[in-house]
């Protein structure tokens, strides 16, 4: 049996790693901030040389995009600092790091989906820090995997579709970003490409790299915001009207990549990992939030 760490376990994507690994066979520890904080380099070495897991993933991150704008500091310590920390904790134990990244590390300008080894260049604090954290990463330990995804949602956590469902209790229309294309992602989806490469990373250490993963099929902040609605107007009784607008009409301190659609391809043929259609992932989130009142926008 497997044993993986996962940091970050309060997060969308560690508590679903948490749930699903038990599912596959995997013991799971997971810790979030209070039992570990990964900017402290010696704390992260005993705990890591204490735990003594095959694999550790890293799901921590400072995520909170506008604010890092002007709390630099706290976002560089925890995308760079703390990855190099447990990339650096990981090598000298001869176990390998699965890192989660973004695709705020590029830019938005290409015109098509972007690759593993297209340049990085991202435009605000958050997407310099966590290309900070690849880089700090690559440098510490050879045996990792960058996952890089986007537009991550689920039933639980911070994210467009909790945001969303609030949003459309009490509002009769919403103004939503239509010049902004991605992929979103569930974390559910992400948990599990991370325990189906996990075994074989242990296994073939050749496969060692940086790799995409996001939802099958691109589309708008307003498309996605149209399929939520439209999916939950049934449940909800609610069908607030939507009004598409421009990204200048929504000015943020932190300013997104236009194109976030990232190239899956590789991480199909190295681990055989496919995309789910992000529709297909919107229904199974929208059950949980409503079968479980406790996972509801409220």
């Amino acid at each position: 049996m497997i044993r993986l760490l996962v940091t970050g376990a309060g997060g969308q994507v560690g508590r679903a790693l948490l749930e699903a690994a038990p599912l596959v066979d995997v013991l799971v520890t997971g810790l979030g901030h209070s039992s570990l904080d990964i900017t402290r380099k010696d704390e992260v070495a005993e705990r890591i040389a204490a735990e003594r897991p095959d694999i550790v993933v890293n799901a921590a991150a400072y995520t909170a995009v506008d604010k890092a704008e002007s709390e630099t500091e706290a976002a560089f310590a925890a995308n760079e600092t703390g990855p190099a920390n447990l990339a650096a904790a990981c090598d000298t134990l001869g176990m390998p790091l699965i890192h989660l990244s973004t695709d705020y590390v590029f830019d938005g300008r290409a015109e098509g989906p972007y690759g593993e080894d297209d340049p990085v260049a991202p435009l605000g604090t958050y997407g310099r820090s966590k290309e900070a954290g690849e880089r700090a990463v690559r440098r510490s330990n050879s045996r990792h995997v960058i996952l890089r995804t986007a537009w991550v949602f689920g039933a639980s956590g911070h994210n467009f579709l909790r945001t969303v469902l609030r949003l459309a209790e009490d509002r009769d229309e919403l103004r939503i970003v239509d010049d902004q294309y991605g992929c979103p992602t569930p974390a559910r989806d992400i948990a599990d490409a991370v325990l189906t490469l996990a075994p074989q990373l242990l296994e073939r250490p050749e496969t060692a790299g940086t790799y995409h993963f996001c939802g099958a099929g691109p589309t708008t902040w307003f498309g996605f915001a149209d399929a939520i609605v439209e999916a939950a107007a049934p449940l909800t009784g609610r069908r607030p009207r939507l009004v598409p607008i421009p990204s200048s009409a929504y000015p943020t301190p932190a300013p997104r990549p236009a194109n976030s659609v990232l190239d899956c391809r590789k991480i199909g043929e190295t681990f055989g990992i496919g995309q789910r259609p992000w529709r297909e992932g919107l229904a199974a989130a929208l059950a949980t939030c409503f079968d479980n009142p406790a996972g509801t926008a409220h």
